[in-house]
């Protein structure tokens, strides 16, 4: 058993605080996650030193080939991308079954929002690159002339992507293409509960591109933990808010950047003007037919007007029956609870007491299959526990208010969500909500596609995360945009250096204020004083 004293440091300290927090509160039988995680308790202090040192030796080695600049050169970030986009399409069986192994993942579901989005970010990048890597010119003052400026795009240097289990491909390429087309080095760390995906990325990486620039580091707490105590240029972590919280302070100790992607409850406001059927299968499409429920982005709750609740209800399970069955435990069309852990938590938001005569359709489960219907519930209490935190899974519980404005005090009394939906014809109340509801992305009369539209950035706000990423976002994020000023030795003015005379003053004001007569005057001893 590994003492305190054996673990490596502060950051391994507070993770293994979540493990055995973890073990202590639930009494579910080991999954592949807590057996990963159990492992690690073997280790001798030796070992987990050992884990350090291969971290440390690691970032040494890509700082080393990124001190090169071949990582900076636009032929290699081309070829890295097209290796990249290559492999997505060589190996597309292969990435279809990992994701049915760990989330039983329908095999469209996956084509289109795990490889068809990773292929349409590459895409993009190598598109896009030369125009992105153009230094932009800006303009300059009176003050400067003659000069001209430009902002140029440089890589960070050594960047660290550590990745999340419930888009387990798409959310470890996304950034990676980002960190790439930038010019960087990078390490990519899987999740580890998404155990087949993960050893796949690290044999198609390391098949595909260049090794001594890009590379993948599997395991668990141990793993991540070393990771974290090096230094980075930059950190991009995708995953909980309390797990994003320990990467920030990890980072703090070497000020290094971070982008942190959470999550939250994200709402969606359904009005009584719609068009109910296309708008519930949009709903669904966002909640059920999205990894069942498992995205930052699915709405986790619906607000609408006590009047027009029952019609809701009534169309959603309509809808569910088309899309799943009449018994979706046996449909093939939908995803798996990940494992026994997030099983049997989502199992005690249903069986809270405060929301267990709330249920109006599911609550079904299979312990043995980790499979948990779509569930619905109405009116839940405010303080009841599936209202205290993201519920990442299946369960959707529906608010009423007596009128549908009533739906902003609800949304902005919570932390600020990730995403918000709204669902209505009415014009005023489209410009009030997004003018009212702080998020990190919204879409009005759909849910999650705003993800797909890469000219918009994708992240968070507030406890939802930092910074963002998609398209020229995700060149940007793994980018410092320095500036630079060029200067010829014509034109020195001896205003600027001393002996200060009121003369002299007089004309840097003029120079300043960028006002042709003013200077003029200034020159032939016409200004006021």
């Amino acid at each position: 058993m590994v003492t305190p004293r054996s673990w490596p440091c502060k950051t391994a300290q507070i993770l293994k605080a979540e493990v055995l927090h973890f073990r202590h509160h639930k009494r579910a039988s080991p999954c592949s996650t807590t057996r990963a995680l159990g492992a690690l308790f073997a280790l001798s202090p030796l070992s987990v030193m050992a884990v350090e040192e291969r971290a440390s030796a690691l970032v040494k080695e890509l700082r080393e080939c990124f001190n090169t600049g071949k990582t900076k050169n636009y032929e290699w970030r081309v070829s890295q991308l097209e290796n990249i986009l290559k492999m997505v399409e060589q190996r597309e069986k292969d990435i279809l079954s990992a994701l049915h192994k760990d989330l039983s993942k329908p095999q469209q579901e996956a084509f289109i929002s795990e490889v068809s989005l990773t292929k349409g970010s590459c895409t993009l990048a190598l598109k896009e690159l030369k125009h992105w890597m153009m230094p932009q010119k800006v303009k300059t003052s009176m003050t400067t002339f003659p000069s001209s400026a430009e902002i140029v795009s440089e890589p960070l240097g050594v960047v660290l992507v550590i990745s999340t289990w419930n888009y387990p491909f798409m959310l470890s390429l996304d950034p990676v293409i980002g960190a790439i087309a930038a010019g960087n080095t990078v390490v990519l760390k899987p999740s580890e509960i998404a155990p087949a995906t993960s050893s796949m990325l690290a044999k198609l990486l390391e098949e595909y591109t260049d090794n001594s620039a890009i590379r993948v580091v599997e395991g668990a707490v141990a793993e991540t933990s070393a990771l974290l105590e090096q230094k980075w240029d930059k950190i991009f972590y995708t995953g909980s808010g309390r797990i994003g919280r320990i990467v920030m302070s990890a980072a703090a100790k070497h000020l290094t950047p971070v982008i942190l992607e959470l999550g939250g409850k994200c709402p969606a406001v359904v009005d009584i003007d719609v068009d109910l059927q296309v708008a519930v299968r949009r709903i669904i499409a966002g909640k059920w037919a999205c990894c069942n429920g498992q995205a930052c982005i699915a709405p986790d709750y619906l607000i609408t007007t006590k009047a027009f609740a029952a019609k809701l209800i009534d169309a959603l399970i309509l809808e569910l029956k088309v899309f799943f069955g009449d018994d979706p435990m046996e449909s093939k069309d939908i995803s798996r609870i990940v494992n026994l852990y997030h099983f049997t938590r989502l199992s005690k938001l249903i069986d809270d007491y405060k929301v267990s005569d709330k249920i109006v359709l599911g609550g079904q489960r299979n312990e043995n299959q980790l499979k948990i219907a779509p569930t619905i519930l109405l009116d839940v209490p405010e303080d009841s526990l599936i209202m205290e935190e993201e519920i990442f899974g299946p369960i959707l519980p529906i608010l009423t208010v007596e009128n549908l404005e009533d739906s902003f005090a609800v949304i902005n009394s919570r932390s600020k969500p990730l995403a918000a939906y709204l669902f209505t014809n009415n014009e005023e109340l489209k410009k009030d909500f997004v003018k009212n509801i702080s998020s990190g992305g919204m879409v009005i009369n759909d849910t999650i596609l705003h993800v797909t539209v890469s000219g918009l950035p994708f992240g968070g706000v507030g406890e939802s995360g930092m910074g963002s990423y998609h398209g020229k976002f995700s060149f940007d994020a793994f980018s410092h945009k320095k500036a630079v000023l060029y200067r010829s030795f014509e034109g020195d003015s001896s205003t600027r250096y001393p002996p200060y005379t009121p003369g002299k003053l007089k004309l840097l004001k003029a120079l300043i204020s960028g006002n042709i007569f003013s200077i003029i005057r200034v020159l032939i001893g016409k200004s006021d004083d």
